[in-house]
């Protein structure tokens, strides 16, 4: 597993090694012991799965805040996305700072998002699928999100969003600006 970090502390690239021959490929996404020995010890204890059969629908973005905040590791199914994190860390040298990477079935690589990041992704292909294991429970009444195309924040889709098909949460998420975040920054 090729492990390579980004602008954003603790946002991680994975990209798995893939053993190919006639009938396709395997590779190993995820290895709990294998990561702890690289300093990354997560439990996963939920997998979640979503089709976007659009090109151009935006999820996102995306927060569980805690008592059950999440990490997650993000990769495609089938179809390709532009997966984003945005810093939501108090006191980060990066705070509201983004990165955006660009998962596809065809490219096999993950983004590992901790917590304290808001989450989201467009898709490129039709009929998208996307695949992430998150190491706490979906909790209701600890989801949020932050607007996708939040001028504050800035995000570069990589398309026109102006079209974008959103969930009503989505639609109506708050704006940075307006945004507390219940997360704190800690030096590493």
């Amino acid at each position: 597993m090729e492990i390579s970090k980004t602008k954003l502390d603790g946002v991680l690239l994975l990209t798995p090694k893939r053993h190919g021959d006639a009938r396709g490929y395997f590779c190993e996404t995820w290895n709990k012991a294998r990561m702890a020995e690289q300093g990354l010890d997560y439990d996963f204890v939920q997998d979640n799965q979503s089709l976007s059969a659009e090109v151009g629908t935006v999820r996102g973005l995306h927060f569980q805040s805690p008592p059950h905040a999440q990490a997650k590791l993000v990769r495609c199914g089938r179809g390709a996305l532009l997966d984003v994190a945005v810093d939501i860390r108090k006191g980060s040298p990066t705070y509201g700072q983004w990165i955006s990477e660009e998962l596809s079935a065809e490219n096999g690589r993950q983004l590992l998002i901790p917590e304290g990041f808001l989450h989201g992704f467009i898709t490129l292909m039709p009929d998208t699928e996307i695949l992430y294991k998150c190491n706490d429970y979906y909790s209701p009444e600890c989801d949020g999100a932050v607007r996708f195309d939040d001028p504050d924040i800035g995000v570069d889709w990589g398309s026109d969003t102006s079209g974008a098909t959103l969930s009503t949460k989505d639609a109506n998420a708050q704006s940075f600006a307006d945004f507390n975040s219940p997360f704190e920054w800690t030096a590493s």
